[in-house]
């Protein structure tokens, strides 16, 4: 038996894992298809340590106080930020890490940093039935890619491609292609977005993210498509003063779209009826790249918030809105991912894909 140390770092909240894997059968299966037991894990606010380091020294103190033997043979963390060099500078956060540094310092012999992204990906792999909601069954061919795209602070994509038993996974940048309105109230939102943020182009990820359903809002309420809620106004007048300084303000975003789901706001129902369509045909775009027969997985913490109005067919019916090549993605099985947990448990897949890979060598 081996232990693996995971975790998924984010500028709120990081959440760490221990886990054990029988290294015996991990060099005869695919890593994402043996058994990983849970031996102990933790979730920590990030903002309380001034660096990486002893967080994790604390949570294997902790862990040894359950456990008679704390001893990880690799680990790999998922960071929301860019990786260089398996170092990284974390967006959110003062803190600057290096897995050779890590590897030192902790007396891991392997430390790995990826995108929480490419995490997703692997997580993927990983889930239960319970952790998806099928959107479409399609036609599965699990010989075929598989992508990954989703919703939250930006628009994260990715893909997969099978190679020799296993899955190799590749982070993108395609939430930063172009935004292609299809309405001429979306050509209104494009062309207000470049004047209010003196910019040449928009981005898909301006429209559909965590920020894209506050902007779709802002745009619908400048131009009076209806009337602002005092209560929604309020929220959204504090949010707009305290740039900067937000952290501990109510989130538009979720009260956007919760007044949505009630049917309880007008605007807040024609923005996110808006975001759902512009999601849904992002979402068919990156199949028509890919044509992921293994399934395209809907993630991010916008998705499963608001998946009571990504079930109302407009996302499905925006997907499969592709001229005379729409027929090609009937076959693309479609789900959202409900467990939250994905990136966790895709840094722990691929650190039972690192250590069978050293003990290969």
């Amino acid at each position: 038996m081996a232990q693996l140390l995971s975790g998924d770092i984010g500028g709120t909240k990081t959440i760490l894992r221990l886990a054990k894997v029988d290294d015996a059968e991990l060099q005869q299966r695919a890593s994402h298809e043996v058994g990983l037991e849970v031996l102990y894990q933790d979730r920590f606010s990030s903002q309380d340590y001034p660096e990486f380091v002893p967080m994790v020294k604390a949570f294997l103190k902790a862990a040894a106080q359950t456990l008679p033997v704390v001893e990880p043979a690799v680990a790999c963390f998922a960071i929301a930020g860019p990786i260089v060099n398996n170092t990284s500078q974390l967006t959110n956060l003062s803190w600057f890490l290096r897995g050779e540094f890590l590897s030192g310092t902790l007396e891991i012999p392997h430390v790995e940093l990826i995108n929480d992204f490419e995490a997703i990906g692997y997580g993927v792999l990983g889930l239960q039935p319970e952790d998806i909601y099928e959107l479409q069954t399609g036609v599965p061919n699990y010989n075929s890619p598989m992508a990954v795209l989703g919703a939250g602070t930006g628009l994260g994509q990715g893909f997969l491609l099978p190679c020799g038993g296993e899955y190799a996974v590749f982070p993108s940048e395609g939430g930063h292609v172009d935004f292609a309105p299809q309405s001429e109230l979306e050509f209104q939102l494009r062309k207000y977005l470049i004047e209010k943020h003196g910019i040449s182009r928009v981005s898909e990820e301006r429209v559909v993210s965590g920020q894209g359903i506050i902007s779709i809002y802002q745009f619908l309420r400048d131009r009076q498509y209806a009337s602002e809620s005092k209560e929604i106004g309020e929220i959204m007048d504090a949010w707009e003063r305290r740039a900067g300084q937000r952290r501990n303000l109510e989130d538009p975003a979720a009260v956007i779209s919760q007044a949505a789901t009630d049917k309880t706001d007008l605007l807040s129902q024609k923005t996110m009826e808006i975001f759902i369509k512009a999601y849904g045909s992002e979402a068919g775009n990156i199949s028509l790249k890919f044509l992921p027969r293994g399934g395209v997985y809907i993630a991010g913490g916008v998705t499963a918030k608001n998946l009571a109005l990504i079930t109302t067919g407009e996302f499905m019916q925006a997907f499969k809105t592709k001229g005379r090549v729409s027929h090609l993605l009937d076959e693309v099985p479609v789900r959202v991912v409900l467990n939250q947990h994905v990136g966790l448990i895709g840094a722990t897949i691929k650190a039972a894909r690192n250590l069978k890979g050293r003990l290969a060598g």
